[in-house]
């Protein structure tokens, strides 16, 4: 499960949706197709008189997932604290150790034949590392290896598949759009590995926006939530899944009753693609964005909480392309007001790449439109490397831990680097072509340190080889303890200036 509590955020494992269905038409598509039967569950007016019934008939459909998975962890206990040098045994590998973690989680069965949707953070390793198996536990305590069939990082869904002779039951995804703040919802989950727990309560709010990714637009409920119910369903009334659980809020860890969950209207057609197979593609324009705040609103004249600032444009991008400049406020996308609950990135993403849409926007208190070709939002490593240089600001970034660092390269040399990739050699100004490794992070107690190497240097050479890749680099470092050398001569760059060659002590 998702936890926010002012700028921090953890995971929240369990939940998902559905609409409750057997191999035969019984349970919760009889509560969908029998008005009759509906009109006994949940009256007309008025709230319920029970959940009883609807949770018997949709219960069936909810399960348990865990993941047993390898994880990589430092050998130094005291890794990431002031004490790391003094006790991480100088001069000895640092070799990371692998070991055995699990995660819990809730997810739904959405067809007879066993395909099950999660978040996809309930079955994706824990930091470095890999998931070994994934069990599904049914509420009859019967358990089913799964297989990943798709997932998908940017929306926090995935998809299982299970298998036996005889059909699971099942339920489906409804329409929240329809969903209205005061309407009932129950939850189906496994919080804190206790197994199916349901709990009840309203829609809070709709359209609610909890982060900055293309897909922070979520459904809110005081209905309890907790570690545990991430990938489980909250259904409405009708027995239908309309959202996802995935977040909460809360100072402790614990609900407060401010939880959140994708909706459907997202979810379905994400699921529907993971499950043929298909890729997942996302618009976009390339441009760094900001929310238009108060006082930059009361300067311009312009509306509360109505568009985004443009603070930066990447070269060569469709927002680029079609003469987006930084500075610029978009207030509409394809028609549609770009607001906090309707944001330039939700509405970009959500169009399909290659489509020309016209972007209203203001520049120096004039309102313009642009035509924009929509283009493919890249991954989100390559996203990663797109903003690992762009936005320095001072030598207090030098050791700021933004590579995927090598065990080898960081416990020898102190060093973080990344490979030299177009994108790189953009943001660090360099040729296009250039090959080597980048310094994206410097331990401030380190040789390197102390010879002056720095964040945003390119290293060309060590021991006078070529080194494009961290194994090209690691393996000399290896190749100078086999010798008994305790250097290494590096040949680094620095922007505007001449290579030096630099000899650094190994530790």
């Amino acid at each position: 499960m998702k936890y926010a509590y002012g700028l921090t955020s953890a995971l929240l494992l369990g939940g998902a949706t559905v609409s409750l269905v057997t191999g035969m038409p019984a349970g919760a598509q009889v509560a969908q197709n029998d008005e009759s039967q509906m009109a006994r569950i949940v009256p007309r007016a008025g709230a319920p008189e029970s959940f009883a019934d609807l949770t018997a008939q949709l219960q069936p459909a909810v399960v348990n997932i865990s993941t047993r998975q390898r994880v990589e962890v430092s050998a130094n206990p005291f890794a990431g604290t002031p004490f790391a040098d003094m006790f991480g045994q100088r001069g000895q590998p640092q070799q990371p150790q692998t070991r055995e973690a699990q995660s819990l989680g809730s997810g739904f069965i959405i067809s007879a034949d066993g395909y099950v949707v999660t978040n996809n953070h309930v079955v994706s390793p824990n930091g470095r590392g890999s998931v070994e198996q994934i069990t599904v536990t049914m509420p009859d305590g019967a358990e089913y290896d799964a297989r990943l069939i798709g997932a998908d990082a940017a929306s926090d869904l995935a998809v299982l598949k299970i298998s036996r002779t005889e059909p699971f039951p099942f339920v489906q995804f409804g329409d929240s759009t329809g969903a209205r703040v005061g309407d009932w919802v129950i939850a189906i989950g496994n919080p804190f590995g206790l197994g199916g727990t349901v709990t009840s309560g309203i829609i809070s709010s709709v359209l609610r926006t909890a982060g900055g990714g293309a897909y922070d637009r979520y459904l809110q409920t005081d209905a309890s939530i907790n570690r545990g119910n991430s990938g489980g369903p909250l259904f409405d009334m009708q027995g239908k899944v309309i959202g996802i659980n995935n977040a909460i809020i809360s100072p402790t860890g614990g609900s407060v009753g401010i939880g959140f969950a994708i909706p459907a209207e997202v979810a379905s057609p994400i699921v529907a693609k993971l499950r043929d197979g298909q890729e997942i593609e996302r618009g976009y324009l390339g441009v760094s964005i900001q929310p238009v705040t108060e006082d930059l609103a009361g300067s311009l004249g312009l509306p509360k909480n109505r568009g985004e600032i443009v603070q930066l444009v990447s070269p060569g991008e469709a927002a680029d392309k079609a003469g987006v400049q930084a500075g610029d406020i978009v207030l509409k996308v394809n028609g549609k007001d770009v607001t906090p609950e309707q944001t330039l990135s939700f509405l970009v993403a959500n169009t399909l790449p290659g489509t020309r849409i016209p972007i209203e926007l203001l520049r120096n208190g004039e309102r313009r439109t642009l035509n924009v070709v929509v283009g493919r939002r890249p991954t989100e490593e390559q996203l990663r490397q797109a903003q690992m240089f762009s936005q320095d600001d001072g030598d207090e970034e030098q050791t700021r831990p933004d590579a995927a660092m090598s065990d080898v390269i960081s416990s020898k040399l102190g060093l973080g680097v990344v490979e030299v990739t177009p994108e790189i050699a953009r943001q660090l100004g360099i040729a296009a072509d250039s090959k080597g490794l980048a310094i994206a992070a410097v331990d401030p107690n380190s040789d390197s340190a102390a010879k002056g190497l720095a964040r945003r240097d390119v290293i060309l050479t060590a021991n006078y080889r070529p080194v494009a890749t961290a194994k090209d680099l690691e393996a000399v470092i290896r190749e100078a303890e086999q010798a008994g050398r305790n250097a290494v001569l590096i040949q680094v760059q620095r922007r505007g200036g001449p290579a030096r060659y630099v000899p650094v002590r190994l530790r």
